[in-house]
């Protein structure tokens, strides 16, 4: 049997496509009862983190093994298998051990060296042990690799590779900031109250934040992790300048008000489907007294127009004078302040491109008022004279990009509002929202691609290939042990039976000259044994060194069977010893 590995993560894939691939906590069951009930997989275990989904199995096949784990995780994960293939990763054997150590390690994380991933392989393992699909190997890289990340942490500096996910996008959603400073006295919503949202809050809690509000389907879950919070940031510690911090439970009912009132807000639910919509948003932004409307940042900005201003025939989001379905231009790169019918969202478009365009501009449906229907006259002459041009010179000239207009601010967000979740809890559609700074994974998964490595990161790397192999060669000279048990328990049988047919041929033969006999005899076949029972040992301990086994079944015509009943008597044994728990 084999050690397979096949998955992806925010590496290999891009966050759309980790959205729909993630699994619920049934999901995630089931996924693992399909996998040991497959063919090639007498073990599966699961690592399920927002960003990666990773499915650990012992199989006896590669290719077989490869086929079916890729088409589990595409049946489950309902992405149809061509599509999720290109994302894939596979792992076998010691790079599957290497990989999984890195990860524990955090060299794979998104942030580099964040400490979450132990607490999330803990639980992968505890899930995989609840179930029964999790056999000695499995059992014995997780743990390992728990072992593994904790030694990481401890003998180097790999913390200060990184920080925690949580920390890293407070300080992407602060700006670059210090943290402590920037949300002290703020006040801060929290929605969910599993791990992710917990380690949030907990984390607002020491930087100093006023109030904590966390809100949560299951009430009893808020009120705990608010009573946990309490005894610990709730009441002023023995230093002065300890923090204080005001912690209450909400249902979920209750967070659009809450929104009203918060800085900050971090959601991480789990939820298959949007928890906070541009619309809570933007309601929550216009019920802020004495705070900027929940205006678009779109056309109207560059004229000093504010979003209140506009005819209520707009409704939120569009960023476009006509509907944003099948526009061919990419409505994020257009310049705020700008129509997407304008010369500025055209510039350098190709003929046909352009063309589209054009032909899109015509169908759209519009409201607007006397104003806007001149400016949309305007561009429209505008749009004809550069498809004259773009028709002679094959695209529209890039200098005729006009600068951005003095004179329009972007307004200075109200309201700060970080997204851990996958897939992800808050619409996207809230980054065009004026007074709003959205912080999701996607855009955490960009900022991180340009942090800088430490140099601790180095001694981590040895670190993992130390132990690397270690377990491998632990794991080849374990594959061999039922093979020398089965050999000593054949060779014990022999003297028995030779001591039984002496006794037939000597009868007169007393006690002590029998066990002297049977003594000699077992010593004689002990030393034969001992050499070469440790030296196969350590060559199956060496790469390469799986074939011992094998050869040690062939020279001495040992049964398969009974050496796959020592295998099973062993792992019997490691099981009822760790269902008695520590002595």
């Amino acid at each position: 049997m084999s050690l397979l590995v096949v998955g992806l993560s925010h590496r290999s894939a891009p966050v759309s496509v980790l959205e729909r691939a993630s699994l619920n906590a049934d999901g995630q069951v089931k996924l693992l009862q399909d996998t040991v009930a497959a063919e090639p997989a007498a073990e599966a275990a699961l690592l399920a983190t927002c960003n990666r989904i990773e499915l650990y199995a012992d199989v006896d096949k590669f290719h077989a093994g490869v086929a079916d784990l890729s088409t589990l995780l595409a049946q489950h994960c309902g992405v149809g298998l061509e599509e999720l293939t290109p994302y894939l990763y596979v792992h076998y054997e010691d790079r599957a051990a290497h990989h999984l150590f890195s990860v524990a390690c955090g060299l794979d994380s998104m942030v580099v060296g964040e400490g979450q991933i132990l607490g999330q392989i803990k639980d992968g393992l505890a899930k995989a042990q609840e179930l029964h699909s999790a056999g000695r190997l499995l059992n014995d890289l997780f743990q390992q690799s728990l072992r593994v990340g904790k030694r990481a942490h401890s003998e180097t500096g790999i913390d200060r590779a990184g920080q925690s996910l949580v920390t890293f996008g407070l300080e992407q959603l602060s700006g670059g900031a210090d943290v402590p400073t920037w949300v002290r006295g703020r006040s801060a919503l929290v929605i969910g109250a599993g791990s992710m949202s917990s380690l949030a809050a907990a984390t607002l809690a020491r930087a100093g934040v006023g109030e904590i509000v966390i809100a949560n389907r299951t009430p009893d879950r808020a009120e705990r992790l608010v009573q946990l919070l309490e005894e610990q940031y709730g009441q002023r510690s023995a230093e002065a300048d300890g923090p204080y911090v005001r912690i209450r439970a909400v249902s979920m009912d209750a967070v659009p008000t809450e929104l009203t009132r918060a800085d900050i807000a971090v959601s991480c639910t789990g939820a298959t489907g949007l928890v906070l919509g541009a619309e809570t948003i933007a309601a929550a932004l216009e019920g802020r007294p004495g705070r900027p409307d929940a205006a678009i940042a779109g056309p109207d900005d560059a004229t000093g127009v504010s979003g209140s201003a506009r005819t209520d025939e707009r409704p939120l989001p569009p960023v476009s004078v006509g509907a944003d379905d099948n526009c061919p231009l990419d409505l994020a790169a257009v310049q705020s302040g700008f129509s997407v019918m304008g010369e500025a969202a055209v510039a350098g478009m190709d003929a046909a491109t352009l063309e589209q365009h054009a032909a899109w501009v015509d169908r759209g449906t519009v409201t607007v008022d006397r104003r806007e229907a001149q400016r949309v006259e305007a561009e429209a002459e505008l749009i004809t004279a550069l498809a004259a041009t773009a028709a002679s010179i094959g695209r529209v000239p890039e200098s005729r990009r006009p600068e951005q207009p003095a004179g329009a601010p972007t307004p200075e967000p109200v309201l700060f509002l970080l997204d851990l979740a996958m897939p992800r809890d808050i619409d996207a559609a809230v980054h065009r929202l004026a007074g709003v700074r959205l912080v999701d994974i996607e855009s955490l998964a960009e900022a991180s691609a340009d942090a800088p490595m430490a140099a601790d990161v180095d001694q981590v790397r040895r670190i993992v290939s130390d132990e690397v192999a270690a377990f491998g060669a632990a794991q080849r000279a374990a594959h061999i042990t039922p093979t020398v048990v089965a050999l000593r328990t054949m060779a014990a049988d022999v003297v028995a039976s030779e001591i039984a047919r002496l006794d037939g041929r000597l009868p007169g033969l007393d006690d002590k000259q029998r066990g002297e006999i049977t003594q000699t005899v077992r010593r004689v076949v002990d030393k034969l044994l001992h050499a070469p029972t440790v030296r196969v040992k350590q060559l199956a301990a060496e790469p390469g060194g799986a074939g011992y086994a094998d050869a040690l079944r062939t020279l001495f015509d040992l049964d398969p069977e009974t050496v796959a009943s020592v295998s099973r008597a062993e792992e019997s044994i490691e099981k009822n010893a760790k269902n008695r728990g520590p002595a």
